[in-house]
């Protein structure tokens, strides 16, 4: 396709430094392999090369998994935007869950691959045994078992996710498992049918996933409880002295919401400092780093933002569910979140009037008389700040979702996500792997087990559209237009390139540009 090479040549700068490196070590085995063999004792090297094979292939031992990898996983750094970098990761090994009475041996249970090689919960080494609520499997990251029949489910970072890289040919006895917490710009092809579905597990921000993510940014309760930080009185006195009633505070600009085009409009009307890099219109002070993109809370920061009666939050990208901490930080801190994200947000507010939404307003300029009528009135404004008497939290949905979610958030006393949802995968894959047994054992008797997909309301976020205006009044040399759209329906045609790369078994990811045009020659012909 005519789009192929722009694809592909805007790999983020990551990526291909770490193909650069994997190249690097590649070459330097290659040198020592090569050294190696001026070894005057050849039996000795054919002894080693004899017993590395036969530990390669065998089962693996009882007490620990030792995998030497035979591909270059990558081991860099990874450091996503979201809620990861926040969280301290800890081997479970040593839990049992209380209906776990699994006593097999190390190498009787299944094998769970993180295809993501820099993102596995567990340290030190790359694989581990865990133990889960009902059943045991083991876990890795080392891709040299992709292929084993043990390996009954891999796991995949929907962020790292490329079609092109994706492990072929797919064993019929292999589930695969995503886990995206991140933004839908991260991967627009989750957000179509096609790419969904090649999942049978997910973990995502959508409540309707498998283990739903939706309130990953919200620690507890008492969070949202915390007293206000900056008292009515002393923001009303700022405001006397200057200080403008609005806060947007962001570097991370032309993104899929274009969030800049509306608060730019938004501004015509009301006055906003504006700080980091996108449409800066104040410095910070010299005290702060720009932590515009930063997703922790370093009190001086938090000290500075929270003097303001409103923080302009508007997410990256639009999906139901995603929210982020820029819903949640001003509740925390006491102010008025003006937000707009997810479509269904009101759904989580600790009550019916906590935020203040751009989408229940027709322009920007309405929604600008209102903030200044909410700026001039200290009782409407204060019934915003309500909810910090927990009695006014009347939203049941939020409360039982906070009280019965089995993972916490910087919470010892339960499992971070990450190895919570593998510890979902687990059981389901046991429980799958028993009922085939059970089937195969007594067919008659017994029904085989129900196949699961992934359903595209686990993803399922909307094509981008301008933040302000119609997308068919912005020129066609407009930035965002050029980009987000594009790559939205690009998307697509990767996830059913994939798609048809799996129907056919195809085993090199490599041919799926060759799928995408063949279907586009299809599609113009009237027969796809």
């Amino acid at each position: 396709m005519a789009y192929e090479q722009n694809w592909l040549d805007t790999l983020d700068d990551v990526k291909l430094s770490r193909k650069c490196l994997r190249r690097e070590v590649h070459e330097k085995t290659k040198q020592m392999a090569g050294r190696s063999r001026l070894l005057s004792c050849v039996c000795l090297g054919l002894f080693a090369v004899l017993c590395w094979v036969w530990v390669s292939f065998a089962s693996f031992p009882d007490d620990q998994l030792h995998l030497e990898g035979l591909d270059s996983v990558d081991r860099g750094a990874f450091q996503p935007q979201s809620a990861l970098s926040e969280m301290e990761f800890a081997s479970i090994a040593s839990y049992r869950g209380p209906g776990n009475s699994d006593r097999r041996s190390n190498k009787e249970l299944p094998i769970l691959l993180w295809w993501s090689g820099g993102l596995f919960p567990h340290f030190p080494g790359d694989t581990e045994r865990i133990d889960c609520a009902t059943s045991s499997c083991l876990v890795t990251s080392n891709r040299k078992v992709q292929l084993y029949k043990r390996t009954t489910s891999i796991i995949f970072y929907g962020t790292d996710f490329r079609a092109y890289e994706a492990p072929l040919p797919r064993l019929r006895h292999q589930t695969w498992a995503l886990f995206h917490e991140e933004s839908p710009m991260n991967n627009y092809l989750l957000s179509h049918g096609p790419g969904i579905r090649l999942f049978n597990y997910t973990a995502t921000f959508r409540r309707e996933s498998d283990y739903p993510l939706t309130l990953q940014w919200l620690p507890s309760l008492e969070y949202l409880l915390q007293p206000v930080a900056v008292s009515l009185e002393e923001k009303n006195r700022l405001r006397k002295e200057g200080l403008a009633p609005v806060l947007y505070i962001q570097s991370h600009c032309d993104v899929p919401s274009d969030r800049d085009r509306y608060v730019q409009e938004l501004m015509k009307y009301i006055q906003v400092d504006s700080y980091g890099k996108c449409l800066n219109n104040k410095p910070l002070p010299e005290y702060l780093e720009d932590t515009a993109t930063a997703t922790g809370e370093e009190p001086k920061f938090m000290n500075f933002v929270a003097r303001y009666k409103f923080h302009l939050a508007l997410e990256n990208g639009l999906c139901p569910d995603y929210m982020t901490e820029k819903l949640w930080r001003p509740l925390h801190q006491g102010c008025v979140p003006v937000y707009r994200g997810s479509s269904v947000v009101a759904d989580w507010m600790p009550n019916d009037h906590s935020a203040v939404l751009i989408d229940n307003f027709p322009s920007p300029k309405a929604l600008a008389d209102f903030l200044k009528h909410l700026d001039s009135n200290d009782d409407e404004y204060s019934k915003y700040l309500k909810f910090k008497n927990h009695r006014m939290i009347t939203n049941a949905r939020l409360l039982e979702a906070l009280q019965t979610r089995e993972w916490g958030v910087n919470d010892m006393s339960k499992p971070n996500y990450l190895n919570g949802f593998e510890c979902y995968v687990c059981d389901q894959e046991n429980a799958r792997l028993a009922a085939e047994r059970a089937y195969k054992k007594a067919p008659k008797k017994n029904q085989p087990p129900k196949p699961k997909m992934a359903h595209n309301s686990h993803m399922g976020c909307p094509l981008p559209n301008p933040g302000y205006g119609d997308v068919q009044d912005l020129p066609a040399d407009d930035g965002w237009l050029q980009i987000w759209p594009q790559d939205y329906w690009q998307s697509l045609d990767q996830a059913e390139g994939l798609e048809s790369l799996i129907r056919h078994n195809e085993s090199d990811p490599s041919l799926l540009w060759k799928h995408i045009q063949s279907m586009a020659v299809s599609r113009a012909r009237g027969k796809h």
